[in-house]
């Protein structure tokens, strides 16, 4: 018997254990997704701390205070992969430029910003705001430069 897999509806209902469990060791889940891929099922999560560097000890702990929880969740049988999102990631959503205030992307806009002529360039997060979009420090002139969402095309981690 083969039944019909909502995966939205398993996401919603992992995602606020994912989180809990990911506060109580002091990270953020940047991304969780569960797709299927060549026949498997994959929940993915990926963490994030602002203090320091995601070890294998950190993701085998989530990882072993999640199992049993997300096995009576989880209707089919799945590979739980946590790890951290990587040094230059591209981010999925707008919620990382907050997680990831404070530190250096890469940026790529749709359209020059007036008067420029380039899409591309390195910055700091200063901050973000869905409506008014991300205040970023551009290092090449030390300019603060304010770019509404809708002028993002990408943006990911940039390590020097």
């Amino acid at each position: 018997m083969k039944h019909e897999i909502n995966r939205h509806e398993i996401l919603e209902k992992v995602t606020p254990l994912i989180e809990n469990t990911a506060m109580r060791f002091g990270f953020v889940p940047v991304e969780i997704e569960f797709v299927k891929e060549n026949h498997r099922w994959f929940l993915r999560i990926y963490l994030y701390s602002g203090e320091r560097d995601i070890t294998l000890d950190d993701c085998e702990n989530v990882t072993r205070s999640l199992s049993d929880f997300l096995d009576e969740l989880i209707p089919v049988k799945y590979y739980l992969e946590v790890s951290s999102p990587g040094l230059e990631r591209k981010f999925k959503s707008e919620k990382e430029f907050l997680i990831f205030k404070g530190r250096r992307i890469s940026l790529k806009l749709k359209q020059p910003l007036e008067g420029e002529e380039e899409k591309i360039f390195k910055g700091e997060i200063l901050d973000y705001d869905t409506n008014e979009g991300l205040k970023i420090f551009r290092f090449d002139d030390g300019q603060e430069l304010l770019i509404p969402p809708q002028n993002i095309q990408s943006a990911k981690l940039y390590m020097d």
